[in-house]
């Protein structure tokens, strides 16, 4: 793995490392040591990956699995919306690599990137407080280059099952630049009517019927758009709107795992 030098002149810096439990574990226990970052730690394969909710992330070789640890990185009310700028970033260095792909290439709410409908990656954005410095956030990122896991809630896919021969290394690099960029976009939140613009002409979804699970909960309406927070805003059957923070999306006719 190595970065972009648009990253190394911004004086980010890298670990590879061949196998970890967790690239988001440990790089919150740099924190937890001091570590302030920008720091990005990479693994060739993951034994303890995880997903959001405490979900297992299946991590074999092949695939990339990264983590960007940031320090103060916005006011903590606003360190949420690193799920859409993570996203964007991640779409913006598979686009890089295969521009032809763009038109079938989408984000899921929050942050999950599809291809030809199915997820291909995911993110995963964690944060601890780090005393005088901050708020800690690590911003994992797995996205599946070579295979995938089966039998997962929403149908999957990996890049090169699609056609798009994405090497782990190459989109790391790419990745490392992108993620810069959209960053500074977001501006510690001051931008992030920009970055909510950017996410919505990339969504999957919008303007049609869904199914939003909600802990125990289901809703199903119309994906009606973002709201200011980044919340989905749903139009339920009696007209009334819902703005929800957290849940998994799914299309309506699709059935629950």
């Amino acid at each position: 793995m190595h970065l972009d030098s648009v990253a190394i002149g911004a004086h980010v810096r890298l670990e590879a490392h061949a196998a970890l439990g967790s690239t988001n574990a440990a790089a919150l226990a740099r924190a937890r040591a001091g570590e302030s970052g920008p720091l990005w730690i990479t693994a060739s394969r993951q034994t303890a990956g995880r997903g959001r909710r405490g979900r297992a992330w299946v991590s074999e070789p092949g695939n990339l699995y990264a983590t960007l640890l940031v320090t103060d990185p916005s006011p903590p009310q606003r360190a949420a919306e690193l799920s859409f700028v993570a996203a964007l970033a991640v779409h913006d260095a598979i686009i890089a690599l295969a521009s032809a792909a763009k038109p079938r290439v989408a984000i899921k709410w929050p942050n999950d990137i599809l291809v030809d409908g199915a997820k291909c990656a995911g993110i995963l954005i964690e944060g601890e407080g780090a005393g005088e410095r901050g708020l800690a956030v690590a911003i994992g990122i797995g996205v599946n280059c070579a295979r995938h896991p089966p039998d997962l809630a929403f149908p999957a896919t990996h890049l090169a099952a699609t056609g798009l021969k994405v090497e782990p290394g190459d989109l790391f690099r790419v990745l490392s630049r992108t993620m810069l960029d959209r960053l500074a976009q977001w501006d510690r939140g001051n931008g992030f009517p920009a970055t909510r613009a950017d996410w919505l002409q990339r969504a999957v979804g919008l303007g049609g019927d869904v199914r939003v699970a909600v802990g125990e909960q289901e809703l199903q309406g119309r994906f009606e758009t973002l709201d200011s927070a980044g919340r989905l805003v749903l139009r339920l059957a009696d007209g009334t709107t819902q703005a929800i923070a957290a849940g998994d999306v799914f299309p309506l006719m699709a059935q629950p795992a």
